[in-house]
Formats: C-alpha cells, sequence, structure tokens
C-alpha cells in the first residue's frame, strides 16, 4: 500500500511539474471538414480513431466555428484578429502582419509550419493581377523551418497531393515522384519534433487534406492500380478522411515515442465545412451535405479537439462557444507568452477550459466572411454577422436579417420582429449591442 501512494505521489508531482514549464503547442488545421465527418461528434460515414480517442482522453468542444472559406479563417486563425482588421484579398496574407509563428520565436521557441501555405499569390495572371505577389512569403512568416505547398503562383503550384511540389526553407523538394504529400508533411514534422525534442516547439500543420480534388491516397486501392489523379468524391473523400486521421497518429505516435506527449499540447481544427459534393451519415440518422462556402452552420460549425495530459481536466465536452479568433490567445496563454500590448486582439483563452475551469465563456462570437477580391469568387459577397448559441444577427444593409438556426438551421425565414415573443426580441437586441460594441 505504501508502495501505492508513493508511486501515486510520483506520478501526481511529475504531471505538476510537466504543466509548470512551458508546453509543446502542436496546431492541426484540417482543410474542408465539418463536425459530421468525424466519429467523436457522432460521423458514421468515415475511421477516425486517432481523433476520437484524442476526444475521449482530452477535452472535445462541440460549439466551434470557422469562417466558411479557409483564407479568411486562416488569417484569422494566425493573427488572433477578426478580418474587418487585416483583410486583404482571398490567398493573400498581409506582409506586414505578425503571425502566431514570430510570438512563438520571439518567446524563444523553436518553430515549423509544413502544409499548405496559399497565402501569397492567388490569383492566375490574367484575373486581377495587381493582386499577385501581393501577400507574405512563407519565410517572412516568423516560422524557423517550413515545408509547403503553393507557396507562390497559382499556375506553379501543381499537386499537393501524388507527386507533390514542395518548398522547403528556400528550394523546391526534389525527386517527389511516386511520393504522397500528406505523408511527406508529416514526415517533416516529425523529423523537426526529434530534432527539437530537448526545446520547446510550436508547430503549425495547415493540412492539405481533406481539400479537393478528391484523389485516392496511398491507401485507396486505385494508388497502386489506377489513375493517382482522378478526383472523385463519392469515391475517394472518405479514403482522404481516414488518411487525414492516420497522419495525426503518426505525430501523436511520435511525442510517445520520444516521452514528449504528456507536456504537448495538440489542437485540432477545421478551417470550414465539408466540401458540398460530400453526403456524410451521423449515428441519429441524419445525412448532412457539406457547407464549405455556405453561411449557414454546415459551412462555420467545425471540429475543436483540444489534448494535453498534462494540464487538461480531460474526457469532457465542453458547450462554450469558440471562434477562429480565440487560437492566439488561448495557445499563447498555454506558453505563458503574454499577448504584445500593441495590437488590437479579438479572441480570447479557452486554455481554463480546458484545465477544467469555468474560464470566461463566450456570449457570442462573430464572423467576417469576406472571400473577395479572389478568382473564381465572383458572385460571392462578403456576409459578416454575430451569433449566440440559438440566434444570428447579420451585419448587413438588409434589415439586419435576424435567424433562428436550431428551428431554421438554413436560415430560410428571417425572423419578423414585429409579431416574434418578448425572449426573440431580447436576444435580438442583446446581440444588437454587442454588434455595435464592435470597433469595425
Amino acid at each position: 500500500m505504501y508502495e501505492k501512494v508513493l508511486l501515486l505521489v510520483s506520478l501526481l508531482s511529475a504531471a505538476l511539474n510537466a504543466a509548470s514549464s512551458n508546453p509543446n503547442v502542436i496546431l492541426i488545421l484540417a482543410d474542408d471538414l465539418g463536425i459530421e465527418a468525424l466519429g467523436c461528434y457522432g460521423g458514421t460515414s468515415y475511421e477516425t480513431p486517432n481523433l476520437d480517442r484524442l476526444a475521449a482522453e482530452g477535452v472535445r468542444f462541440d460549439d466551434a466555428h470557422a469562417v466558411p472559406l479557409c483564407t479568411p479563417t486562416r488569417v484569422s486563425l494566425m493573427t488572433g484578429k477578426y478580418g474587418f482588421r487585416n483583410w486583404l484579398a482571398f490567398g493573400i496574407l498581409d506582409p506586414k502582419a505578425r503571425t502566431f509563428g514570430h510570438w512563438f520565436s520571439d518567446a524563444g521557441y523553436k518553430t515549423c509550419i509544413a502544409g499548405k501555405w496559399q497565402l501569397r499569390s492567388y490569383n492566375p495572371p490574367e484575373y486581377m493581377p495587381e493582386w499577385r505577389n501581393r501577400g507574405m512569403r512563407a519565410e517572412d512568416s516568423g516560422f524557423d523551418e517550413y515545408f509547403l505547398w503553393h507557396t507562390e503562383h497559382t499556375e506553379d503550384k501543381a499537386s499537393r497531393y501524388a507527386n507533390p511540389r514542395i518548398q522547403t526553407n528556400g528550394p523546391y523538394v526534389k525527386n517527389t515522384e511516386d511520393q504522397y504529400g500528406p505523408d511527406l508533411y508529416v514526415d517533416f514534422i516529425n523529423d523537426f519534433i526529434e530534432r527539437n525534442q530537448e526545446e520547446q516547439f510550436f508547430v503549425y500543420y495547415p493540412m492539405a487534406l481533406t481539400h479537393g480534388p478528391f484523389n485516392p491516397t496511398p491507401d485507396s486501392y486505385s494508388w497502386s492500380t489506377g489513375d493517382r489523379f482522378e478526383s472523385d468524391p463519392g469515391k475517394y473523400f472518405g479514403d482522404m478522411v481516414d488518411y487525414m486521421d492516420k497522419m495525426i497518429g503518426r505525430i501523436d505516435s511520435k511525442l510517445s515515442e520520444l516521452g514528449i506527449r504528456e507536456n504537448t499540447l495538440l489542437i485540432f481544427y477545421g478551417d470550414n465545412g465539408t466540401p458540398k459534393e460530400v453526403v456524410s451519415k451521423m449515428i441519429d440518422g441524419r445525412s448532412i451535405r457539406g457547407g464549405k462556402g455556405e453561411n449557414n452552420r454546415r459551412g462555420t460549425h467545425v471540429p475543436l479537439v483540444v489534448n494535453w495530459p498534462a494540464a487538461q481536466s480531460g474526457g469532457r465536452v465542453v458547450s462554450d462557444l469558440v471562434d477562429t479568433s480565440d487560437f492566439v490567445p488561448s495557445i499563447l496563454d498555454a506558453a505563458k507568452i503574454e499577448l504584445p500590448k500593441n495590437e488590437a486582439f479579438d479572441g480570447r483563452s479557452f486554455i481554463p477550459q480546458v484545465m477544467g475551469d469555468s474560464g470566461e465563456p463566450r456570449d457570442w462570437i462573430y464572423i467576417h466572411h469576406d472571400p473577395l477580391p479572389g478568382h473564381k469568387k465572383i458572385g460571392r459577397s462578403i456576409a459578416c454577422w454575430i451569433q449566440d448559441k440559438r440566434y444570428k444577427l447579420y451585419d448587413d444593409t438588409r434589415n439586419n436579417r435576424f435567424h433562428d438556426f436550431i428551428t431554421d438551421p438554413e436560415e430560410l425565414y428571417p425572423i419578423d420582429l414585429v409579431t416574434t415573443n418578448a425572449e426573440t426580441k431580447a436576444a435580438h437586441g442583446k446581440l444588437r449591442t454587442a454588434l455595435a460594441s464592435l470597433d469595425r
């Protein structure tokens, strides 16, 4: 009995010591993945055992949201700001911006980014050429090392999957024939982790998966027998989700192998909803069509799984609202890095909730969805709104459209404020006041 008590005290002491030191931080951003794709959110169409386990052992947020398209989410995620503060154009990150790469590097962390960039030069030569070469270069984004697809002009990006074209710390990678991009991204990340295991490190992995084209993965039958560039969501989207989960499992296993999993904060998040070509099944029998690009919940409601063994109060589901601006204050909070005083930030840390405290839950979130200007974005328009856990108020000229997305998830029927009940009118008033408080 005495030995068991000593062992328990020793384990608790080790956990406390680990949690008191600055953690390693790994932020993984899936490309085009709504909550319906994961088993831990009730999805039944795909196999996601690694993420399901990380959620079961860690903390799953069930009301996290992103902007409905990738660049608006990524710019906000990396800078901690709503789009009205620093948005320039689709596929563009302001080269003057500061990112979480800069802040972690300034604090002495070793930093690495691998995966998808697409923040430098998005438009092809014939479309609004004034936006070419206007964004941030990967080498200026604050990371010590990078290994990225689509770092320069759109027409030069080539494949992100089979035979990928990848730039790493300057030159392009040679001999990627018969290679699969996601494998190479994770190879680079795991090598970086192994080389820096004695240091504190920050890894940002903006995944290529599960964005189209919907190609075979190395685990698909067609990888060996057919066309590796065939795009068919019905045949390959499920394989892509499965492979995405497999890549996360490889990173998690590397951390355990090196003995540094305990004090590594691992965060998984989606950048927008699942592609519209995809229909997924839920455990309750519903079929959900992907909502990428849509302003409804199918476009914004994304997975957020946080796993930090040394500090978390694990095995929980947190229902607090989270939006994209919350990640900078959260990961800097975990790393005990003070937010810069000379910049405006729009989010708040969710780390207290991860650790089992109540924290400061949001009453509302704000989404600034601006896809313009951008190639193939003709017909789209800016949409901004504020929402709580039930109601959504658009910031537009059409009478500030107001919806109840519990009873009207597709937002087909705006609420008539003249005839609605007092409770709904009060909710509208609160959101209108909050919207007016934003320094837009």
